[in-house]
């Protein structure tokens, strides 16, 4: 068995280079590449991933650019493994993350999602420990030493006071996550929204605490820069509206006030406030007062 690994591409080509790289660096040589470009202009990648001569790797671009829900559609429905991987143009394997994830889905079958460990690094790769990072880390996500599951009720709650997974570093069961699709209208939280559909639909996640993932957090990143102009909250909301009908048809009254009370994204809205005030923008600074004091 091989590990499905896909990177839907749009953005710096150096980044990129840079994951397909560490993807050609893991120790454990079953995986399949699949690099699928979102017509991004210009054939630097192309050229960069036939340099290569892998059998194991396919390029794939796209006519026209699509987006990045299409194109995470895309990725989910070219896989052959039994499980894959939607990781980031802009971030690293570490030379394990195959031998981890595969050994993982081989201990824990069951597990519909698997969460490795991951190292925050920032621009130009360095660690870096963000405040948002300790918070989700340390105070949201479910406690716990070792390889353990998590899911249902207790699940959902976590994620919704905050989301504490690294998409892009997250291992998918093929025959799981083809079950679902993602959300129109959520460009941003897209993530989040399909693993909790998955959750409200008998998800069990894998949390691995072995660190193969390198997860970059910059400004130039689609999310920061929708916080500057506050569209990001905007859909955020939408979705814990979302998730809180959802969960209570489920009958999830916690996971339900965890929608509604949507603690870490009203204190991430707080956070830019200031600078937000500094600039006059007095549209974002109305999204941004909504999302944080209002229902």
């Amino acid at each position: 068995m091989a590990l499905d690994i896909f990177i839907p591409y749009w953005g710096d080509v150096n980044y990129m280079k840079q994951a397909v790289d560490s993807v050609l660096a893991q120790t454990s040589p079953d995986w399949r590449l699949t690099v699928v470009d979102d017509a991004y202009p210009g054939d630097d990648v192309r050229r960069y991933v036939e340099a290569a001569d892998d059998p194991r790797i396919t390029y794939i671009r796209k006519e026209k650019n699509e987006g990045i829900t299409e194109n995470f559609r895309t990725c989910v429905s070219l896989a052959s493994q039994d499980v894959l991987v939607v990781m980031g143009c802009d971030d690293l394997l570490l030379p394990n993350f195959v031998d981890v994830v595969l050994r993982a889905h081989a201990e824990f079958p069951d597990a519909w999602i698997i969460q490795p460990g991951v190292q925050i690094i920032d621009e130009d790769g360095k660690p870096s420990v963000p405040l948002v990072d300790i918070v989700k880390q340390r105070l949201v996500k479910p406690r716990g030493t070792g390889s353990r599951l998590v899911g249902g009720e207790r699940l959902a709650v976590s994620l919704l006071h905050g989301d504490w997974l690294y998409w892009p570093s997250l291992a998918f069961r093929r025959d799981r996550i083809r079950d679902y699709d993602f959300r129109d209208g959520f460009p941003v939280i897209q993530d989040l929204a399909l693993v909790m559909d998955m959750v409200l639909g008998g998800a069990e996640l894998l949390i691995v605490p072995d660190i193969c993932f390198e997860y970059r957090r910059h400004t130039s990143s689609a999310s920061s820069a929708k916080l500057v102009d506050g569209s990001r909250f905007v859909g955020e909301r939408d979705f814990f509206d979302l998730a809180a009908a959802l969960c209570t048809a489920k009958g999830w009254r916690k996971a339900a006030r965890a929608a509604r009370l949507r603690l870490t994204s009203r204190a991430h809205a707080l956070l830019i406030l200031a600078g937000t005030l500094r600039q006059s923008a007095s549209g974002t600074l109305g999204i941004l007062l909504r999302h944080s004091f209002g229902k």
